[in-house]
């Protein structure tokens, strides 16, 4: 895993660079959060849609669920950055929205915008 610090409005924020999937269940989403946090002490991460595998993005598997819900619990805020409009899932695009109007998950187009909605929550 290849990731690099920026620092913006306080706040020091992992931003991984990777092409490969690096989340591919609970356990891999432990290992990347317990190694960002290890190695930066950073709380905040973002990353790109295509670091998750195609099932986190399928609710009825309810990976995604189980997964943001530990980042939740370890007080670690992500920002998942990419195309989401290729997903037609009502359920998904609620799921979706929903995440976006809270502090902690977001889902966005590009690594500007991740910045500044993790530089500006609490």
């Amino acid at each position: 895993m290849v990731f690099k610090i920026l620092q913006e409005n306080g706040h020091a924020i992992a931003v991984i660079q990777n092409d490969t999937v690096l989340i591919h269940d609970i356990q891999s989403a432990l290992d990347i959060m317990a190694t960002i946090r290890y190695e930066t002490d950073c709380e905040r991460i973002i990353m790109d849609r295509s670091a998750l595998c195609d099932a986190f993005f399928d609710l009825k598997t309810r990976m995604a669920g189980e997964i943001l819900q530990k980042f939740i619990q370890y007080r670690m805020k992500i920002a998942i950055i990419g195309d989401f409009s290729q997903f037609t899932s009502k359920s998904l695009q609620s799921f979706i929205l929903e995440s976006n109007r809270g502090t902690d998950i977001f889902f966005l187009p590009d690594q500007a915008q991740a910045i500044q909605k993790l530089s500006l929550t609490r």
